[in-house]
């Protein structure tokens, strides 16, 4: 199907002030016919850009030439624009960064689908919404760097299956968060969320709440199922908040990311059924918060971190539950049913520790551990009720503290330190085939190499293969990544 014909100023001005001879007028109209059904127009201003999205249809691209444009306080108006899945309409940048939006707003979408924007640089005074009347809208290659306003959350998310994907969140003062997830009305959930080689940078925040780089959710929509992923994301200097990705919904998924020189961890502060997997925390303040029921948390590593390495939260409630009051939500719920295993902690300040909330958790297993300090204690954790422990390995200075007679063995699990920073097992390790856990399975470890067999105690898995992954650096994420 042949698109329809976009003119930008430039061409139109050409057609004005020149006359060309009839070829070059037939080799004029051949490009313009091609570039029509390729679906891709270049403009040169806002005003241009707002009509091409106006008439945009299924495959389009148009592309807003590198400079730097005060949107009008209405900002570009996405509306009844609606691509597919296998055609998006695409709004893209010249160049990565080249197309600066400055002012009140920048896009402004409703009532559309299958919608990318690509590649801007994004410097706005108020929130980029995607509405939950937006589904399959992707959020790609920008860098977002907002107003330093008190209290601005910079992206919020309301439509289903959204992809926010290698951009730039960074440098932030104030009170606010780079990325909000929530959904329609009050109680749901947007769904299937994909978060995806983002950087998130520099929040400094001095407050003790209210500056997470991500907050999937909020109390009020603890029990509602999100089934968000987020994925190979890199943290560094995220000190706004003890919680670099709060999770305030149901079943999601957070893994592969690497959390460095950050106050905040990764928080399950409400909800149920999720998993933190293949995380690499390293060198902040908090490690991994747990509360609600029926988490795993495989494969992780924590490493020299100052705060709390692993917490297995009690509650000022044992089960959050459909008909609470405002205030019993924004409670803790104890930590029930979860299971730690193929973790590795070295040198933390407090690798596991509990709180002394009314509820205590219950039903945990602690299952295939590494647990390595210099100093301290290895454990502080109030014994709740049917806690199983089983095939850890403790080593070091440190105490062991408040574990069970059983469960553990205290023996050097011969770890060496490889050059990315991480401590993985050395080929005469006692860790190596003596896990003792057979459900659930687990089937890869935190470097993504195959667990087959008798499974290693922690989080690696012996080999002599380079890691499928390792900690991310900022080549890994962002505008210019894979």
């Amino acid at each position: 199907m042949r698109r329809r014909t976009f003119l930008t100023g430039t061409l139109l001005g050409t057609a004005i002030t020149a006359v060309p001879s009839l070829a070059t007028a037939n080799a004029a109209n051949s490009a313009r016919i091609g570039a029509a059904e390729a679906g891709t127009v270049t403009v040169g201003s806002l005003a241009e850009l707002q009509k091409a999205i106006d008439r945009a249809v299924p495959g389009d691209r148009i592309v807003l030439a590198d400079g730097t444009y005060t949107v009008p306080s209405a900002g570009i108006s996405v509306s009844g624009r609606n691509g597919t899945t296998s055609a998006p309409i695409t709004i893209v940048a010249q160049s990565r960064g080249g197309a600066v939006l400055q002012g009140e707003r920048s896009f402004v979408l409703a009532n559309s689908s299958n919608i990318v924007i690509s590649g801007f640089a994004l410097r706005q005074r108020t929130t980029l919404e995607i509405p939950a009347s937006c589904p399959r809208i992707r959020l790609t290659r920008n860098d977002l760097n907002f107003a330093d306003v008190t209290g601005l959350d910079w992206v919020v998310v309301r439509g289903d299956d959204a992809k926010i994907d290698r951009n730039h969140f960074h440098d932030k003062t104030t009170q606010g968060i780079f990325l909000v997830v929530d959904g329609p009305g009050s109680t749901a959930m947007a769904q299937r969320l994909t978060v995806l080689r983002n950087h998130f940078s520099d929040h400094s925040y001095g407050g003790e709440n209210g500056g997470e780089p991500i907050r999937l959710g909020v109390s009020a929509r603890a029990l509602s199922s999100a089934n968000a992923v987020v994925e190979y994301n890199l943290f560094e200097r995220c000190d706004g908040d003890p919680e670099t990705v709060s999770v305030k919904s149901s079943d999601n998924t957070v893994r592969y990311n690497t959390v460095r020189d950050s106050r905040g961890g990764i928080v399950l502060r409400h909800g149920n059924r999720t998993t933190v997997a293949g995380n690499h925390l390293l060198g902040g303040g908090e490690g991994v918060r747990l509360y609600g029921n029926d988490h795993l948390v495989v494969n992780n590593y924590f490493g020299a971190l100052t705060g709390r390495a692993l917490v297995v939260g009690s509650g000022t409630t044992r089960d959050h539950h459909a008909g609470e009051t405002t205030d019993e939500r924004r409670g803790n719920d104890a930590c029930d049913r979860a299971v730690i295993a193929h973790n590795t902690f070295v040198g933390n300040t407090r690798t596991l520790s509990g709180e002394s909330r009314t509820y205590e958790p219950s039903d945990v297993v602690v299952a295939d551990n590494i647990l390595v300090s210099g100093s301290g204690t290895l454990v502080d954790l109030p014994q709740g009720s049917g806690f199983l422990w089983q095939g850890n390995i403790l080593w070091g200075a440190a105490a062991d503290g408040t574990l069970p007679n059983a469960g553990y063995r205290r023996v050097d699990p011969k770890l060496r330190l490889d050059t990315d920073g991480v401590h993985r097992l050395s080929a005469d390790s006692p860790a190596i085939d003596t896990a003792t856990l057979t459900s659930p399975a687990v089937t890869e470890d935190l470097d993504g190499h195959a667990r087959a067999g008798a499974r290693d105690v922690g989080a690696d898995e012996y080999s002599t293969a380079a890691p499928v992954r390792r900690p991310l650096t900022t080549a890994d994420v962002g505008p210019n990544a894979a």
